[in-house]
């Protein structure tokens, strides 16, 4: 794992002008989503859940990706796997290789292979995580960085298992606060040189780091961290977050990007929001530019 070193400053002149790029997202219904056990902050099993809302819900952002111009492929839900609609925990997919995910909870723990299954019909390589690692909750791609989350889930040696695996740097962020769970529950990559991020969810190392890395992050209130405000989907212009976090918004808008929101309110029962929800399929370097 590399050492933290200041990335490159996007270009600017005058305002800001964000550049889309397409995607290419996985997602899976909330088909059998609900609330029947407790493994993060979030999940009260005491608490009902409206089916037919989150499915709604969930029908809504999907078209909202499309509407961007993106591409939506989606994974088919498994009876008897509440949390499979977050498709973002099943893998990491960078340079067209995969990093299958290897779950913290047994609960998760089938998950994976589906995720496999339908990464292997596209095509793609999967190496399977020999530690815990939970995919694009912990993992979040920034440019040519990897940022690595652990202190709750995925662990520092399943960093180190994936530098080699993509021969990029890997910097690991420590997370203290259990509420924040997985590092896009409190940080989220807006494009290739700039996050949004939630500080009180890092150890004062991770802060260190996020600041020498990222001076002009934009960085939250704990009021838009808890609504999961920064558990959002960007393409480099439109970012996807959830409708009740207005103070980020404003503070994206005023950077020149342009926030889609959107209401996931049943999901966020289950501790996930719009990034949960959304895997990204990274073919080749050059759609990372």
């Amino acid at each position: 794992m590399s050492a933290p070193t200041a990335l490159p400053a996007a270009p600017t002149s005058g305002a800001a002008v964000r550049t889309a790029r397409t995607r290419h997202y996985v997602v899976c219904a909330p088909t059998y989503f609900d609330v029947v056990y407790a493994i993060n902050a979030w999940m009260d099993p005491s608490t009902p859940v409206d089916a037919d809302r989150a499915l709604q819900q969930w029908a809504d952002l999907v078209e909202t990706y499309r509407a961007l111009g993106h591409r939506v492929d989606v994974l088919p839900a498994v009876p008897g796997l509440p949390d499979m609609v977050f498709a973002a925990n099943g893998a990491l997919v960078v340079d067209g290789v995969a990093y299958g995910s290897r779950f913290a909870h047994p609960q998760r723990a089938a998950e994976a292979g589906h995720h496999r299954a339908l990464l292997a019909e596209l095509g793609i390589p999967v190496h399977v995580a020999e530690h815990v690692a939970e995919g694009e909750g912990d993992l979040v791609v920034v440019g040519a960085v990897v940022l690595a989350g652990t202190g709750f889930r995925t662990t520092r040696a399943a960093h180190a298992e994936l530098a080699v695996l993509l021969d990029r740097p890997v910097v690991t962020l420590e997370l203290v606060d259990p509420r924040f769970y997985h590092l896009d529950t409190c940080l989220m990559a807006l494009d290739d040189h700039t996050v949004a991020w939630f500080p009180g969810a890092f150890s004062a190392a991770g802060q260190d780091v996020v600041r020498t890395l990222f001076p002009d992050a934009v960085e939250a209130d704990l009021a838009d961290a808890l609504v999961l405000g920064l558990n959002g989907v960007s393409d480099g212009r439109h970012v996807v977050l959830p409708v009740a976090a207005t103070g980020l918004a404003a503070q994206l808008a005023a950077r020149g990007y342009e926030p889609v929101l959107v209401d996931l309110s049943e999901l966020a029962k289950g501790g996930g929001g719009v990034k949960c929800c959304t895997a990204e399929i990274r073919i080749t370097e050059e759609e990372q530019s």
